[in-house]
Formats: C-alpha cells, structure tokens, sequence
C-alpha cells in the first residue's frame, strides 16, 4: 500500500480475490478500523412530487367500489387448464394466451393467470363451504397475456445493457394490464325489519364498473354482448367511447357448477388501464344555475331488442344543451304497446344557465329530442 497526497494505491493480496471494486476496499478499512468510528451521516431528502395521475385514479376508483359495498380480496395470480376450460372459452380465446411457469407451486395451476375471475370464484367457493352465503368481494390486479413467441437475452453483468437488449427484453415479456373484477352471490342486503332482503343480481356487478368509472370522470356505455363466462342474454359489453373495456352480468349455469358457485352468481370485469387511459386530464366545474329547472315526460315505444341505453343516448343528442339529465324511469310491455314492442318512460330535466325556460321553448326541446329517437328507432309517442 502506497499513500501520495490525497490518493490511496493498495494491492490485494493473493488470497483476497473479493477486493475488486473501490467499495470493496472501503469496506475493508471501515472493517479494520470498527464501523463505529465512522459517524452516521442520512442522505439529503428531496422534496416529494406525490402519487402520480394513475395512482391517484387507481385510488379513488378502488375507494368508490369498496365505498359501493364490496369488500376487496387478493387471490394468487396462477391459473390452470381446468380453470380456462370451467370459464367454457373457446382456443381462439385470448384468455387462452398463458404464460407458463418454468417451477410452479402447484402442478394443476401452471399459468400466470389471464384473468381474475378464477381466483375470486375460488374465494366464494371458500366463503360458501364456511356459511357465508352473501358474498360481493372484488380484485384489481394485473393478468399476463402470452405475445408472440420471444425469446429474451441474458446481458452481461459486468455492464449495463444496451438499449437494443432492454428493447429486446421489453419485447418478450407478456402483456399486463391492469383489470378490475368483482363476484357476487347471495343477498345484496339482508332480511331487515323495514323490508326483505334483496337478491344480489347483474345489476351490482354494473354498480361495481360504474361506481369505478364515476370516480374517473368516464362515462360507461352498455351493449347486450355474448361472451364466456356470462350467460347469453343476461350479459352487457362495458364500452367507453365506442371501445368495449369489460363484461358484467350473470354466470353461466355450467360456469357456476364448474367452480362450484350458487346459481345465478353475478359477475364483472373490466380494463382498470383503459377507464384510466379515458379519464379527462383535468375537471371544469360548471356553475350551478340559479334558475328553475322544467321537467318534461315522454314514453317511447320501441322494438323490444332495442337497448334502452341507445334510446337514452338519442334523447340526448337531440335535447342539446338545454337538456340537462334524462332518465329511464319505466319499461312497460303488454297488450297496450303490441307484441314484440316496450315502452321506455324517461324524465326528462331542461335548464337554462342565464334565464327561465319557457313552456313553448322546454316543449321544442323534448319534441327535439323524441324526433331524433324516431329518426334512429322508429320510436312513437305513447299515448
């Protein structure tokens, strides 16, 4: 060891072939002089930036689904063969793209899992075999989607990679977003002294999106769709600005045997990433309007394959800006309307910002807003 100034040139000796890097030989002295003689000293703390915009939306869209009434689980991420054939899908599926583990912990759970339904099926499973019938618990985690077949390369250690290797590793990994799913069974509320109990059905499973999506500032648009593990008819595509994100309704008979639910479970799951991804950047508030508003009522009646939502969403495109909320209210059928025909009543709410409506002006705005139903659906005014 040779001392010049302020520098140090020590050699190792021969049987020391771990002093390697500088810090090696700075631990070395501290070890020889005592750990304690060196005075503690913390970093500088800089000043936080806070959650970002995703962690903050992730937050409030969990807090509104757990303040809607679910109660939030974690299950383990592995799937297996006989949970994708219980779902019913079909090869072409894209659940069925998995990604294998090399040493599992379970041989009949081998994949990193496609989606969360499984493992919270297997939550209410458990909580039936121990009494507890009424069951509406949710999960938000990521699931691996398998790509195109990629194989990742091994870096040196004695360097940094280089950014042709991190692309090449980036492009091997699997797909994972971000979902949000939630399974329901049993009574939504209780036998009560003021009332019965209340069955939990496809309704909550939309409350759970839509109670997520409000948080955000999006609005979820719903379709009758057709896709495993719902049953046919009793299930809604979950879309946002034309783009189908989830699924939500009841189960299929043949999917709740499988996994051994209650008939008539309900479910619902969705792509956290895509309503995070349509969340608007930043709110503007409106000023409430200090004038009265005016209420107008209207029954339409429709094909019944018509989706009362898509006649909704017609009234407001033809009420414009005075028309502030529209509201589905009462779904007849029956001899009155024909075969094959419904009536959808919706309350109608007109407001302007600067001035009184009047009667003739709240009047153009719904004759306005029914023509653009008729121009669409063929919608008539019921009588």
């Amino acid at each position: 060891m040779t001392a010049l100034g302020d520098s140090l040139t020590v050699i190792p000796p021969t049987w020391r072939p771990d002093l390697v890097d500088p810090y090696d030989y700075v631990e070395e002295v501290g070890r020889k002089i005592g750990f304690s003689q060196i005075e503690a000293t913390l970093p500088p703390l800089t000043a936080g930036r806070g959650l970002t915009r995703a962690q903050q939306g992730r937050r409030a869209a969990l807090h509104a689904v757990a303040d809607a009434g679910f109660v939030e689980v974690i299950s383990l991420p592995f799937i297996g063969d006989t949970d994708l054939d219980g779902l019913g899908l079909t090869g072409e599926d894209p659940r069925r793209r998995t990604v294998q583990l090399a040493n599992p912990l379970d041989d009949t759970r081998g994949y990193l899992r496609t989606t969360l339904l499984p493992g919270l099926f297997q939550a209410v499973s458990r909580n039936q075999s121990r009494s507890q019938d009424d069951v509406a618990i949710f999960e938000c985690g990521t699931v691996f989607l398998a790509g195109p077949p990629a194989r990742a390369p091994r870096p040196s250690v004695d360097h940094r990679p280089s950014e042709e290797e991190l692309a090449q590793i980036a492009a091997a990994l699997p797909d994972q977003p971000r979902m949000l799913a939630g399974v329901l069974s049993g009574n939504w509320l209780p036998d009560r002294w003021n009332g019965p109990a209340v069955r939990a059905d496809w309704t909550h499973a939309v409350l759970l999106a839509e109670s997520a999506a409000q948080a955000l500032g999006v609005r979820l648009e719903r379709r009758s769709a057709r896709q495993a593990p719902w049953h046919p008819g009793r299930c809604a595509a979950l879309m946002v600005a034309g783009q189908i994100v989830g699924y939500a309704g009841e189960l299929h008979p043949k999917v709740c045997k499988a996994f051994g639910l209650p008939a008539r479970a309900c479910a619902v799951e969705l792509s956290l990433d895509a309503l995070l991804e349509a969340a608007p950047a930043g709110g503007q508030i409106t000023p409430l309007s200090t004038f009265p508003v005016a209420k107008e009522d209207v029954a339409l009646v429709v094909d019944a394959a018509v989706p009362a939502a898509q006649v909704r969403e017609a009234l407001v495109a033809g009420g414009g800006d005075l028309l502030e909320s529209v509201e589905l209210f009462d779904v007849y059928t029956g001899e009155q309307v024909g075969p094959g025909r419904k009536s959808l009543a919706f309350s109608l709410r007109l407001r302007a910002a600067d001035r009184t409506l009047k009667d003739a002006e709240a009047a153009q705005v719904r004759d306005a807003a029914v023509a653009q139903a008729t121009a669409q659906f063929g919608a008539e005014l019921r009588s």
